[in-house]
């Protein structure tokens, strides 16, 4: 007995040794090291937050004057609508190719190829290429079927397919670029699959370029048919809203500059052709053709009025991997191209620091970096380290102000303020990712994963009745990562409340909420496997 005591008391003299070790370590390098390092790691993400007020209030100035003086594109440019004469055969109608890439669109092809084939514009004088990148075979006879079927109404479309997959969707453009029958046109519109143009759509966008032969591309609206289905497409409306409303018009009305949405526009074939046509070195094809013909002088406008019906991702796994395309691509873009518009001859200094420091550098990085980083990490940091303080201003003034100016194009959805607030934290985590693998070029930088579409489908699983319904993966609806940062939230918001004097506790616990909700897979639609 005697032996089994010492051995014990000797067990812990040695644990009450290390941790004294391990406290004098700690009470040695806090002061010096963690706390500096903590305050510093501070006031670098208050100055970005800071940045990204001033960029958003310089937008929210700007959208107020073109509001106040209700400045809209047809005003600033000519705008005359196109007289077709028969005698002529309409030939005063510019040709026109309406290219539509899609892969495995099988819950939406029809909507868009319908959508095309119905736009007002002579026969003789369009050409509807659907460029099919379809892996499924099944997939692919449907999609031929359907144009084969427009095809007997006399509709000038092209089905088109290629051997394989390279370059994505800007390969696909590319390729398309190439037939022959190209040639002839002068303009091209893309629509993504699941986006459905109204009849009228060339009418009201192809006068801008016919009239203003400076303008390279003219953008329309996206307008979304599934605003309304759950929670989480109605926040993403409201993101959205603030994306067209406020930077597409900013960028539109004071630098005749935007980034391309990928569809849903119109581009002048020769400011296309002239920028270098469409290259696949990041997962924004989009914005890197807008870029490029940006830097060669090529104006583009942004037509508010103009509205395209789109899908919004309904599941969460699509919105994430969307998401990460979305952030990972401008992110390494920008790593391409700074240098190149830095040295750019052809734009002016003031258009140059623009696409640098405001459409690139505020919008694309320190946007998502800085909500994370602060709001996530620094600030629920500092509750175990009362020596760094955060100051008012940037934990109520300035987050209270940005978000009042995001919400300026969500007016209907105001009443979801908090939760478009802590969701959009929750998605920081992931874009925040996604801009550093764009910034480092990291493993999954050219990632591309097609933006699933439900369509008719979600109503079709939902009135089935099967006991597969019930079933599912853990790993289809369980994320770690939120739940692990859940989960650091939760203890910082327990600690603050039972020990602290920050009061950040009921942000704090909200947020772990939302963390949890999204890693346990209550967000969004849920499509279970059949």
């Amino acid at each position: 007995m005697d032996v089994i005591f010492s051995s014990s008391q000797a067990l812990l003299d040695a644990h009450s040794g290390i941790t004294s070790h391990v406290g004098f370590i700690w009470q040695q390098t806090r002061t010096p090291l963690v706390v500096q390092f903590l305050r510093i790691i501070l006031y670098v993400c208050l100055a970005l937050s800071f940045m990204l007020f001033v960029e958003r209030l310089y937008m929210g100035i700007i959208i107020a004057f073109v509001k106040l003086f209700r400045r809209k594109p047809e005003k600033k440019y000519k705008w005359e609508p196109l007289k077709g004469d028969l005698e002529l055969a309409n030939y005063s109608y510019p040709m026109v190719l309406v290219q539509i890439p899609m892969c495995n669109e099988k819950e939406v092809y029809q909507l868009s190829i319908g959508a095309a084939c119905n736009l007002s514009w002579p026969a003789n004088r369009i050409f509807i290429q659907v460029l099919d990148d379809s892996t499924d075979p099944t997939i692919k006879v449907l999609v031929e079927q359907e144009c084969r079927r427009w095809a007997s109404k006399g509709v000038n479309i092209k089905y088109e397919i290629r051997d394989n997959r390279k370059g994505y969707k800007a390969g696909a453009l590319r390729e398309g670029m190439k037939h022959s029958y190209v040639k002839l046109c002068s303009h091209v519109a893309i629509f993504d699959a699941d986006f459905q143009p109204e009849p009228d759509f060339l009418e009201r966008s192809i006068p801008f370029l016919v009239h203003n032969p400076e303008i390279g591309l003219v953008q329309a609206r996206w307008e979304f048919v599934n605003a309304d289905e759950c929670l989480m497409t109605k926040m993403q409306e409201m993101s959205f809203g603030y994306h067209f409303t406020v930077e597409q018009e900013v960028g539109s009305t004071a630098h005749a500059f935007f980034g391309f949405n990928g569809t849903a526009g119109v581009w002048r074939m020769s400011a296309l052709n002239e920028a270098g046509g469409w290259k696949d070195r990041t997962t924004v094809e989009d914005m890197d053709l807008a870029v490029r013909a940006g830097l060669n002088g090529w104006k583009f406008i942004y037509v508010d009025d103009l509205k395209v019906k789109s899908e919004l991702p309904s599941t969460f796994r699509a919105y994430r991997n969307q998401q990460h395309r979305w952030s990972c691509g401008p992110a390494n873009l920008f790593r391409k191209m700074a240098m190149e518009i830095a040295t750019n001859k052809k734009v002016s200094v003031w258009k140059k620091f623009y696409l640098i420091y405001s459409f690139f550098f505020v919008r694309k990085i320190i946007a998502h970096v800085v909500t994370f980083i602060l709001y996530c990490v620094v600030i629920p940091a500092t509750i175990f380290i009362p020596e760094v303080q955060v100051p008012t201003w940037g934990t109520i003034y300035i987050p209270t102000a940005i978000t009042l100016l995001n919400i300026l194009g969500s007016a209907r959805s105001m009443q979801l303020v908090v939760y478009w607030i802590l969701f959009e934290n929750v998605m920081s985590l992931h874009r925040t990712k996604a801009t550093f693998i764009g910034l480092f070029e990291s493993e999954r930088v050219n990632e591309w994963i097609v933006t699933e579409k439900l369509g008719d489908a979600l109503k079709t699983k939902k009135g089935s009745k099967t006991l597969k319904k019930l079933q599912f993966r853990v790993g289809e609806r369980v994320h770690v990562l939120e739940l692990f940062v859940g989960l650091y939230l939760l203890f910082c918001g327990w600690y603050d409340y039972s020990f602290g004097r920050n009061r950040f506790y009921v942000y704090l616990l909200l947020q772990a909420m939302a963390f949890f909700v999204v890693g346990f897979g209550y967000v969004g639609v849920f499509v279970p496997n059949s």
